[in-house]
């Protein structure tokens, strides 16, 4: 087996396009949040939660640029890095190869435009996560045995987690259907302060490349490895 099969390609694919989730705006006025955001990421499905366990994504921001951090053992950390100024973003992969920050300008990015296969439904009352009284929404895919109750919370914007455009605020509790099977998404910690302006920078021993790039990169001949287990 090559260390670069075509289902890390669609992995790799999966993490760059985080952000290009479908935009929006919003009428109301919503706070702007500098500090960092802990998610767990988990299997919903019991009997995959052995192969795939639970682990945490971190989410930095100062409110111009969000790094988020995820660490899984099909494709070790994966680093994204989202420049909301400038509409620009960036995946950090270590690889045989070497390091690689694979580049997408989002105002080129070709976006889906076409109807998204989640339907959601808001629900009245809310429900408090980390201490704080979210909204509700009720959403469902043909996926999903029976809708998933997401929460969000409406006074802060949804750009530093760019999932679900279709959510008025920033979500806190989610499920996404992918080709590992469905993973659910939980705020479980909260911290406003101003994070280090260095998480924010693209390392210097870091090679910026377009995705097209990246791939020739590692499916070159002389790149090819066994991987060893």
């Amino acid at each position: 087996m090559k260390i670069f099969p075509k289902s890390l390609h669609y992995s790799v694919l999966v993490l760059l396009f985080t952000f290009l989730g479908t935009s929006h705006t919003f009428s109301q006025k919503q706070k702007a949040f500098i500090g960092m955001l802990e998610y767990k990421v988990s299997a919903r499905d019991t009997s995959m939660q052995k192969f795939l366990p639970s682990y945490s994504m971190l989410i930095y921001t100062n409110d111009t640029i969000a790094r988020k951090e995820n660490a899984t053992q099909q494709l070790g950390t994966q680093i994204e890095i989202l420049n909301m100024s400038m509409n620009k973003a960036y995946l950090l992969l270590t690889t045989a190869a070497g390091k690689f920050a694979i580049k997408t300008d989002l105002n080129k990015a070709k976006v889906d435009t076409t109807k998204s296969s989640y339907t959601f439904k808001k629900k009245f009352f809310r429900r408090k996560i980390v201490g704080i009284r979210a909204k509700r929404m009720l959403v469902s895919h043909a996926s999903f045995e029976q809708p998933i109750e997401f929460l969000y919370l409406k006074k802060r914007a949804n750009k530093y987690n760019k999932v679900f455009g279709e959510i008025p605020g920033l979500i806190v509790k989610y499920s996404i259907v992918t080709a590992d099977g469905i993973l659910d998404y939980e705020l479980i910690k909260i911290s406003e302060y101003t994070p280090n302006r260095d998480l924010f920078g693209i390392p210097s021993d870091y090679k910026k490349v377009s995705f097209d790039e990246f791939l020739d990169i590692v499916t070159a001949p002389e790149n090819e490895r066994v991987i060893e287990q």
